[in-house]
């Protein structure tokens, strides 16, 4: 799963961006709303993680401008007033969560987490296409009730496909779903992890769609 972080404090963004990659996250950083907002209509990120009090543009307009947009990545705001009022007007602009700081990073992790889901229209953590299932909190894989140990590159390869079970995923969807901006990617690399995940889980799961991409039967 890739994240933005819109932090214009660099020690927090930098230690929210160690906390979420530690959780299997790709996670890129926007300094400031003007920066977030171009960022985030621009990349398909899974969800986006926006502070309120910001330079050039505040979290509020930028929310609604990406909104207005089309954009529909799920956004969890920060702040640090914790008013009714400020709750329900990020909500009324299309937040979909609110976090008040200070906040535990397990806590900022687990609300990601169900924001995702939500957007996946799953609120259960686990996922399932067939004898494979994931669960998505303890970032365990699971096929006919068995253990398979699996990289978090893999890890984040077959969550993808698996909710986008029945769905083509292109290799460049994959690749920018997996990778953050400062990641040299070679161009085979998707195509290794998919055969390490066949290794694994047994040749039936993922399904190529040659010159196009891989799929995973609903």
């Amino acid at each position: 799963m890739r994240l933005l972080v819109v932090e214009d404090e660099a020690d927090l963004a930098r230690t929210l961006k160690k906390a979420l990659e530690e959780e299997a996250f790709a996670v890129d950083l926007a300094a400031d709303g003007e920066e977030g907002l171009f960022r985030v209509v621009g990349t398909a990120y899974d969800a986006a993680i926006v502070d309120v009090m910001l330079p050039r543009r505040d979290g509020w307009s930028l929310i609604e401008a990406a909104r207005e947009s089309g954009v529909r990545t799920p956004v969890l705001v920060l702040t640090a007033r914790d008013t009714v009022e400020d709750r329900v007007r990020g909500l009324n602009l299309g937040a979909d969560d609110y976090l008040t700081k200070p906040f535990a990073l397990a806590e900022l992790v687990a609300r990601v987490q169900a924001i995702i889901r939500r957007s996946y229209g799953s609120p259960s953590p686990r996922v399932t296409a067939g004898d494979v299932h994931i669960d998505t909190a303890a970032k365990r894989v699971y096929r006919d009730g068995a253990l398979i140990d699996v990289t978090s590159r893999e890890y984040a390869v077959l969550e993808l496909l698996v909710r986008s079970r029945g769905k083509l995923v292109t290799r460049a969807r994959i690749c920018e779903h997996i990778y953050n901006e400062d990641t040299d990617v070679l161009s085979n690399v998707i195509d290794v992890h998919v055969a390490s995940l066949r290794r694994k889980l047994g040749p039936d799961v993922i399904h190529t769609r040659r010159g196009e991409g891989y799929i995973i039967d609903a």
